[in-house]
């Protein structure tokens, strides 16, 4: 169905090109938001009355009448009406909606995704993105400073990155995930203490316990192991206890290590793996603060004034000026921010997206700001909207109908590993997308253990593992293709199998919402919302279980059997595409 759609939309495109040059340029259909209204929906003719300085309608009707004469839109198009002032509306004929089937089961893990496109350019003979010609895509994501366990608004943020990092993988992106965060600095001086008050048999009720002191159980978990003489490694750095208790900077440098390597344990439990650890301590040891602060300065954008240094933001559309030197010295925390960005420049990563909290909304204007400032300078080109930002709020957590606030690991606030241990790491992943990232979210963790239709990941697992069942029964399962990435599978279908019975309201409405797959992975990463595949999923798991109530898939009729087995594998398929694309698994057994 997506190869005839194309053919329909060339077809309109050509037919409207008659009407004027260049006016089919922008052809498209639109889905209607009611199934009665067809299938497809045309709204040109309002688009183009002022240009063609007539009626909407009269437009409309003379749209109708080429569309109907041509050959294309005859074999798959059953009828076309006019609605309202101008609407045209397509009801496909049951072949053109049938032939999604073989598309999914064809394409099988690639279904959906650019490299599935054949008519794409970009592709090389495998149907892979060529290198040199895929856009490059840096995400970074979670960026917590190692003074303790990630929390549940790390996880929020470990979920939408992930997805988001895949959803544009489906796209031809090559993405590149990245971690940031401070090594150095108050808080990774205050971990220290707190281990070195471990160390010396100081506990956080005494009067010699910092005020700003960190007071999880993971404190003492980190001075035992220091005292053992233990050794740390992560993914970024390799540690040996020194085991004096007098050493700061040792004590410092373990602590670090040894958090960083419970995140990675975290973020492994997660299914979450980085493709680079950047130090923010480096853009200083590097000189590539100092090399932004004296590019912003040439730039003619800062001044003087009170003894510190200010950038005129303004002059790019902050709503004051900000201190970049404070007046006792240091720089405020934007600074290295703009020379992190100028870095992700320079390495030739144009298009950037950057996951935080909704409490970095006020960075978002300065550090585009400096960005703006060196570029002009420079000529560098940065766009204004460089980089693009989503933000996410927090996220409360209810246990047994009580809000969860504290945790024995982190001591003050839940944790994600937490979260996946009380539940699991799909319940945690689709929890987490199931809104727009800018909604406060509620993470019921009963709900999320739940085996019943209101739990919104056991709903859509379950239709899968429905379907497995049926296919397993028949020896058909190995006709799905278990690998995201795979290619190259065979149809489910037996060669020349007919199709022809699929005709009922609940098949049809099935085979059009394959259809609508790649547009919403399309749109999802346009629109930086991957909460929009699991509205997909919820809605396309409903659509099955409404189905398998209404019509038996294994009958005797050899014909219709084969049929529906094949629907419903290409349904299996493309629900075990979705949860792919959101880092969930999709189980053959519940």
């Amino acid at each position: 169905m997506i190869k005839i759609k194309e053919l329909l939309r060339l077809e309109l495109a050509r037919l409207l090109d008659l009407q004027g040059e260049g006016l089919g340029a922008n052809a498209a259909f639109e889905s209607p938001k009611l199934a009665a209204h067809g299938d497809l929906a045309i709204t040109h003719a309002l688009q183009l009355s002022k240009v063609l300085k007539s009626n909407p309608r009269q437009i409309a009707l003379a749209l109708q009448e080429a569309l109907l004469a041509s050959p294309v839109v005859q074999a798959w198009v059953q009828d076309i009406e006019i609605a309202g002032p101008g609407f045209i509306n397509l009801r496909l004929k049951p072949v053109a909606k049938q032939a999604v089937i073989d598309e999914v089961l064809r394409q099988g893990a690639g279904y959906g995704t650019r490299r599935a496109n054949a008519a794409d350019k970009r592709l090389d003979q495998s149907g892979e993105m060529r290198a040199d010609l895929a856009p490059s895509l840096l995400v970074e994501f979670v960026s917590a400073n190692p003074t303790g366990p990630l929390h549940v608004g790390h996880g929020r943020q470990a979920a939408l990155g992930d997805a988001l990092c895949r959803l544009f993988e489906t796209q031809g992106y090559r993405v590149h995930r990245e971690f940031y965060y401070n090594d150095a600095g108050g808080q990774i001086d205050n971990l220290a203490l707190s281990v070195s008050c471990r160390l010396h048999g100081i506990e956080p009720d005494d009067p010699a316990w910092p005020a700003e002191g960190y007071r999880g159980q993971y404190i003492v978990d980190i001075a035992r192991a220091y005292e053992a003489g233990e050794s740390v490694q992560c993914d970024d750095r390799a540690v040996v206890s020194l085991k004096d208790h007098q050493d700061m900077a040792a004590i410092r440098e373990f602590a670090v290590a040894y958090l960083r390597r419970e995140q990675d344990l975290d973020l492994a439990a997660f299914g979450l793996k980085f493709d680079q650890f950047y130090l923010e301590s480096s853009l200083y040891t590097s000189g590539r603060v100092e090399r932004a602060v004296e590019q912003l300065k040439a730039s003619g954008h800062t001044y003087e004034k009170d003894g510190a240094l200010w950038l005129t933001s303004t002059a790019f559309g902050d709503d004051k000026d900000r201190v970049m030197r404070k007046s006792e010295g240091g720089y405020t925390y934007f600074v290295p921010d703009v020379a992190y960005h100028l870095s992700k420049w320079e390495r030739g990563f144009h298009h950037v997206i950057n996951i935080q909290g909704s409490d970095h909304h006020g960075t978002i204007a300065r550090v585009r700001a400096g960005l703006q400032a060196v570029s002009d300078l420079q000529g560098l080109g940065i766009p204004k909207d460089y980089p693009s930002y989503v933000l996410h709020t927090m996220v409360r957590v209810m246990r047994a109908g009580e809000e969860v606030k504290i945790s024995k690991r982190a001591g003050s606030y839940v944790t994600l590993r937490d979260l996946i241990d009380w539940t699991s790491k799909d319940a945690v992943r689709f929890f987490l997308l199931s809104r727009k990232p800018d909604t406060e979210y509620l993470f019921d963790v009963d709900l999320a253990v739940a085996k019943n239709n209101d739990n919104p990941v056991y709903y859509v697992q379950y239709a899968h593992a429905r379907i497995c069942s049926i296919l397993i029964k028949e020896g058909r399962m190995a006709l799905v293709q278990e690998a995201a990435g795979a290619q190259g599978a065979e149809s489910a279908q037996e060669p020349g199998a007919d199709l022809s019975p699929l005709t009922s309201e609940a098949a049809l409405g099935l085979m059009l919402l394959l259809a609508k797959y790649p547009e919403v992975l399309t749109s999802a990463a346009k629109d930086l919302a991957p909460h929009d595949v699991t509205f997909y999923l919820r809605e396309l798991a409903a659509s099955y279980h409404s189905y398998y109530d209404q019509e038996r898939i294994l009958v005797e009729d050899v014909v219709v059997k084969n049929a529906r087995l094949a629907l419903v594998a290409a349904v299996a398929q493309v629900l075990r595409n979705g949860l792919s694309i959101l880092g969930v698994s999709a189980p053959q057994v519940m």
